[in-house]
């Protein structure tokens, strides 16, 4: 049956003669389960309660009409899971109440409205939901707490007092400063409760003091799952065991990739990878737009697969050059093909069907053989949800048929829950404004609360200004720094070079001439050469910290706690941090405050309970404040909590460049801390048959000794580290892979 066909069949009469199916939201104090009666009555005798234990920590909340099989209920792709446990009641809606042990929790099932109430032992409500009539709707608990979710692109932070009617793509004013939307609907609460309405498809509104989902199309069923997790980051790991967890990327991924737009020749290409490399300026990756949105990109049509003999006359060639000097080459893409009726919809090729997917990847496949290491997938805002998400797969799977032992790198402008198995977001072709970099802070926070790990902006905005000065890409490159994906991009491309504030001129403008002639710096402008000063400080940083960040994303890997995190997520006993969406921390142990003004001289930061580190001064400073922190253009603040093992490298100029250096283990006194060192080669799939090595650290504080410890078995060889403490004599060391404890 034609999918489409099948989620329309009914809200409003599911079968011939079928009682209609309409919610009504409950007026419900915010801790109450027993919400007022409903409006007068909608009886419904022709449907099905299904409740599925999924584990002791998701229930699946399923209604269907009567006798539906469950299999028939819609699949988006977005769930990892393709087996389910039998269910643990199964009930007509209007056949009486219900008690139901669900773990540590009891289930109560009301009728007429449905309500189903989550407790816990103690008898406190965990979650209430309430099914009800005319007009449609489902309404829930929301708690005095903020809210987060529903994907990236949304505002503000906190989701409660606002509407959100779930529509994808780069929507009209919002793009300018929040980016595109992506809308998954995933909410997550401090409370400890997170919900996901997995069909069907509806909008949501918090400006009373319930949430309420309203279904504004047709289905055979209502599909919500309920999580629960005694702390965030198992919350969100509930999150990672019910929609898969994030890939692990190519380390590469991780080091700082350079985007070009408007090309001239061939010459052009090769310089500027030959400018990074004589220039000390670490990079990873060069991509490639494509031509449709620049006269002159790397193909020679908007969505063609054909080189641009102007700028890639010898594409295999050039691209050994490239490889050569060790850069990666990824290209842009645009939508796949329309359907014979010039649509894109869930049967166009590289979209929902999967053999229209595969047939849409054979155009890639030849450029994957000679030599092409990834791809950035542009668009994509028509399709369906599950189209998107298809076409996210089809990106890390087709990869793999030409390079089976080599880890696929896909660059996303869209998605849906679940892209996080296959590949990279980013925000969209947002304005290079203040208050835009602003709000990329706080997107990438809310986009990796929602399991999107891997994100990250156009460095600098996408369309320039009159703001868009040295000094704004000097903060957004700083900010980008300490952001998952570290890339420059936008338009008037050769002012996101780090020396490109030093050229005298800003090169192909991609604006009329009134424009650039009212916005963009005037040649005076263009000769500051302390912008790639600035520049090269940040990309060394980035890339010393390697050892730190590549270890961190094995824990998103294998945790689904994101990269770019909450203040919340570690301090949730902090009501302080429930709302702060300024700052961050970029792994465990970095907290990070990007400077948002121009012309700061201080900047507030709030340090949460403990002791901290200043990452550039190594001077301490206590938590449970806000202190103003003070700032020039060279610096953004970012604080170590004690306690912290903090791996770093040398300064490289790509990531797997070899280096006889040891990695160098910063410790931060003033608590007791861990750290586990993750190491593999960073780029194949060897890491899943053993190939890898953990390293256990811990600090005693009390002692002042480390102890470190292999996870892996014996290390294959001995190696060295350096152990440093703030403002002391380093000290080296060999480890064999044997426990060991070194006094300090």
């Amino acid at each position: 049956m034609n999918r489409s066909v099948t989620r329309r069949a009914v809200l409003s009469g599911i079968g011939s003669g079928a009682a209609t199916l309409l919610f009504r939201a409950s007026l419900a104090p915010a801790r109450t389960f027993s919400p007022p009666d409903a409006l007068p009555g909608v009886a419904l005798p022709e449907l099905d309660l299904v409740l599925r234990a999924v584990s002791d920590r998701i229930l699946r909340i399923t209604v269907t009409a009567a006798g539906e099989p469950f299999e028939r209920i819609y699949s988006d792709g977005s769930l990892v899971m393709t087996s389910w446990p039998e269910a643990m009641l199964r009930s007509g809606v209007s056949n009486g109440n219900h008690s139901v042990p669900w773990g540590s929790t009891i289930i109560g099932v009301q009728t007429n409205p449905l309500r189903i109430g989550i407790h816990a032992a103690d008898g406190r409500v965990l979650q209430s939901l309430r099914f009800d009539s005319a007009p449609a709707r489902i309404s829930f608990l929301c708690g005095d707490v903020p809210l987060y979710g529903l994907g990236a692109g949304v505002h503000p932070f906190d989701r409660r007092g606002t509407q959100d009617a779930m529509q994808s793509g780069q929507l009209g004013d919002d793009l300018a400063t929040f980016g595109a939307h992506l809308p998954i609907p995933w909410l997550m609460s401090p409370q400890g409760w997170g919900l996901f309405f997995h069909e069907p498809w509806g909008r949501f509104d918090f400006r009373g003091e319930v949430g309420i989902f309203k279904p504004d199309e047709a289905a055979r069923s209502l599909d919500v799952f309920l999580l629960l997790g005694d702390t965030p980051p198992q919350l969100l790991q509930q999150w990672a065991e019910l929609t898969g967890y994030p890939h692990l990327p190519p380390i590469w991924a991780l080091g700082y990739q350079q985007s070009h737009r408007t090309l001239a020749n061939s010459e052009e290409i090769l310089h500027e990878a030959k400018t990074f490399r004589e220039k000390k300026l670490p990079c990873d990756a060069l991509i490639y737009l494509g031509t449709g949105f620049c006269p002159s990109g790397w193909n020679t049509g908007h969505g063609s697969f054909t080189f641009n003999e102007k700028v890639f006359p010898h594409p295999d060639e050039m691209i050994r050059a490239l490889h050569r000097d060790d850069f990666k080459v990824v290209l842009h893409v645009v939508n796949p093909p329309l359907n014979l009726h010039g649509e894109v919809s869930d049967a166009a090729p590289g979209s929902s069907d999967p053999e229209n997917a595969a047939n849409y990847w054979t155009l890639h496949a030849p450029l994957d053989r000679i030599g092409v290491d990834g791809w950035w997938p542009d668009e994509g805002d028509p399709l369906s949800k599950a189209a998107r998400l298809t076409r996210n797969k089809m990106y890390w799977e087709g990869d793999q048929l030409t390079r089976p032992n080599v880890r696929p790198y896909a660059l996303h402008r869209n998605g849906y829950a679940g892209m996080q198995r296959y590949g990279w977001l980013w925000s969209g072709d947002v304005l290079s404004t203040w208050n835009t970099l602003a709000a990329q802070v706080m997107e990438g926070i809310n986009t990796g609360l929602c399991g999107i790990p891997y994100w990250g902006t156009d460095t600098g905005g996408f369309i320039p200004t009159k703001e868009f000065t040295a000094e704004l890409f000097l903060r957004w490159f700083q900010f980008s720094a300490f952001c998952p994906l570290f890339r420059g991009h936008g338009r008037t491309w050769k002012l996101r070079l780090p020396w490109g504030w030093e050229m005298g001129n800003y090169g192909p403008a991609e604006l009329s001439p009134e424009v650039a002639a009212e916005i963009l710096p005037k040649a005076d402008d263009l000769h500051n050469s302390s912008v790639e000063r600035i520049c090269r400080r940040y990309l060394n940083t980035r890339y010393q910290l390697l050892p730190y960040i590549y270890s961190a994303v094995e824990q998103t890997h294998t945790t689904g706690t994101p990269l770019m995190r909450a203040l919340w997520l570690h301090y949730p006993q902090d009501a302080q941090v429930h709302s702060i969406a300024d700052e961050y921390l970029f792994g465990p142990s970095l907290l990070v405050a990007p400077v948002l003004e121009p012309g700061a001289k201080l900047r507030a930061v709030y340090l949460p309970a403990g002791q901290w580190w200043d990452f550039w001064t190594s001077k301490q400073v206590g938590g449970n404040i806000t202190i103003n922190r003070e700032v020039d253009l060279e610096s953004t603040p970012v604080f170590v909590k004690a306690g912290t093992i903090l791996p770093s490298g040398p300064a490289k100029q790509f990531a797997t460049e070899a280096s006889a250096e040891p990695v160098t283990l910063t410790i931060y006194p003033g608590s007791d801390g861990n750290f586990v060192l993750y190491e593999d080669d960073g780029t194949t799939f060897d890491y899943q048959r053993g190939h890898f090595t953990r390293t256990e650290l811990q600090w005693n504080d009390i002692e002042g000794q480390l102890h470190l410890r292999s996870l892996s078995g014996p290390a294959r060889q001995p190696r060295r580290f350096r152990i440093n403490l703030p403002g002391k004599k380093s000290l080296d060391v060999l480890f064999d892979g044997s426990e060991s404890t070194v006094s300090l």
